[in-house]
């Protein structure tokens, strides 16, 4: 067996071994964080947590780490795990691509001609038989059974795609605990992520007797440092500069980052950037999905009045939920009164400018102090026909009273633009300019948050469904930020909360139109409708001529009502 220099031993041994190999790829150095990522994976506890900024390298380092350590015991068995197939592929081909490139330090550990040479699987030239090759690539969701490994490597096993919802959350859980029955005695664990959720699985982990190490993009603030606990990389909580200066400026200086923060959003900059997922900040988030009642709507009429729950057996288990672990829509618990025409309706439209933003649209109705929400969708594009037409042809499936258009946007020429299109479509409505001063997260949240926590905010079934069928053929990475039900759960009042916020204050604008509405007691409509109602069928009754019934029993409205 060749003979490995002994200053790739010892405490320090991957940290010249890192070295070497980005010199051998045409890096400059490893940075400062880099190499704290480096010492900690080559001596942290057999089941390890990385969670450092996107961009900083974890997997380009982690797959220096595998062949550091193959280079000292060729007989190890290294399972590389991703979301996707090809994310842990790729991580399986750049090992050997390194392998090939540092020269004759590695040259004995090209695979033989005998041996598994292929980016699915490989085994080092000194590895000895085994049924396990040196290091092998799956999907989070592949087959691993009759697989064994000495070091399981999970590289972003969590993405958007996998982990938007709930029931995906904990799918996502029971296959990540299968790792346990394949890995050899004494062996270890590794998970390299971003969170990609505020409920990522990075975040439960912990209780699963792992140990997490973070590595944020910036010098913490108290509250985050209050969050992060014992979990912030030691070398980063030695950091004397003040709160949100850069923790690698060799890799993303302020500039960057503050480029990367206005991209992203500040909430998705918190996830991914700084490695906030801190529970304390979900009473930053003012509207609750817990607090909704979900239904199947009629787009003309209404129960006079729909009962909140959160019993279980309520539960809608078939409908996709974006929010937080442990949120979900629940049906009402009862429906009380008659069916009856909506008070109101309305339609909010926010159109897009220029750019990604997307022409929002909702359709809201109200009765005796509740609100429902019956349409709310983006349609891509501004100012064209076919936007146009569409706007049209929803305000005339909905029978909507008034149009509501957000004046702020080119300065009422939507307005002029709907109006025809509305005639040629046959639908007489009227179009009324809205204008807004206040702070545009600020206002969502100050129109919205009264309706949801109080449960008079009724979802039709279809909203949702909907909602989140229409963004599927998205970029994955792109998908939430349009999605109202994850806009409605993820807004706070801080300027700049959500990457796109376009449905979601469509939304709001319709739902303000009910704000006089929302003051009545529904209780005291309900008896004050019925006691109208019984009193006009006492008029009616009492009648000169009127045709009575036999007394005892209930008349028939037929029988004595033309």
């Amino acid at each position: 067996m060749t003979q490995v220099d002994p200053r790739l031993h010892g405490p320090s041994g991957f940290k010249n071994f890192l070295y070497l190999a980005w010199a051998a790829l045409g890096l400059p150095e490893p940075t400062t964080v880099q190499y704290d990522i480096a010492d900690y994976l080559a001596g942290g506890p057999r089941r390890t947590v990385i969670q450092a900024f996107r961009g900083v390298g974890k997997s380009y380092i982690t797959s220096a780490y595998v062949v550091w350590r193959l280079l000292l015991d060729p007989s190890l068995n290294f399972l590389v795990i991703s979301a996707s197939k090809n994310r842990s592929d790729d991580f399986s081909t750049f090992t050997l691509r390194l392998i090939e490139e540092m020269g004759v330090l590695t040259a004995h550990m090209r695979p033989k001609e005998n041996q598994r040479n292929s980016k699915v699987a490989f085994d080092v030239g000194p590895a000895p038989p085994s049924h396990s090759p040196s290091v092998t690539s799956k999907g989070v969701y592949s087959s691993i059974t009759g697989a064994r490994a000495s070091e399981i490597i999970c590289d972003d096993v969590a993405s958007w795609a996998n982990s938007q919802t709930q029931m995906m959350r904990d799918k996502l859980a029971a296959a990540t605990q299968e790792y346990e029955a394949i890995l050899k005695p004494g062996g270890r664990i590794i998970y390299l992520g971003t969170p990609q959720t505020e409920q990522d699985i990075l975040r439960e982990l912990p209780a699963r007797g792992f140990e997490t190490r973070i590595w944020p993009a910036r010098v913490p603030s108290e509250r985050q440092r209050v969050g992060y606990g014992s979990m912030l990389a030691p070398m980063v909580a030695s950091l004397t500069e003040p709160p949100g200066t850069p923790t690698d400026p060799a890799r993303f200086d302020t500039d960057d980052l503050l480029e990367r923060e206005l991209a992203y959003g500040r909430s998705m900059f918190n996830l991914q950037f700084m490695l906030d997922q801190s529970m304390s900040d979900l009473d930053r988030y003012p509207l609750k999905i817990n607090d909704l009642q979900v239904a199947d709507l009629d787009s003309d009429k209404c129960w006079e009045k729909y009962v909140w729950c959160n019993d279980p057996e309520k539960v809608i288990n078939d409908l996709p939920c974006v929010g937080f672990n442990g949120d979900r829509y629940y049906r009402p618990m009862a429906t009380d009164g008659e069916l009856v025409p909506y008070e109101t309706k309305v339609m909010a439209v926010d159109p897009s400018g220029k750019g990604a933003d997307e022409t929002a649209v909702a359709v809201t109705g109200s009765y005796a102090g509740q609100a429902f929400v019956l349409c709310c969708k983006g349609i891509k594009g501004g100012f064209g026909d076919e936007v146009l037409e569409e706007i049209a042809r929803t305000a005339k499936q909905y029978k909507v009273n008034r149009i509501l258009v957000e004046e702020n946007l080119g300065q009422g020429m939507f307005k002029s633009l709907l109006q025809p299109v509305l005639a040629k479509v046959g639908y007489a409505c009227g179009v009324d300019l809205v204008r807004h001063h206040i702070q545009k997260e600020r206002r969502i949240c100050d129109t919205i948050e009264p309706l949801s926590s109080s449960r008079r905010l009724v979802f039709d079934r279809s909203v949702v469904q909907q909602d989140y069928d229409s963004v599927q053929s998205m970029p994955a990475d792109q998908q939430r930020s349009y999605m109202l039900m994850h806009q409605f759960s993820r807004i706070t009042r801080d300027r700049g909360a959500l990457r796109h916020d376009d449905r979601l204050d469509a939304l709001s604008m319709a739902l303000g139109f009910h704000a006089d509405a929302m003051a009545r007691d529904r209780d005291r409509e309900m008896r004050e409708v019925r006691e109208e109602r019984h009193n006009r069928l006492l008029e009616e009754f009492l009648k000169p001529g009127a045709k009575g019934v036999t007394i005892g029993h209930r008349p028939r409205q037929s029988s004595w009502l033309s």
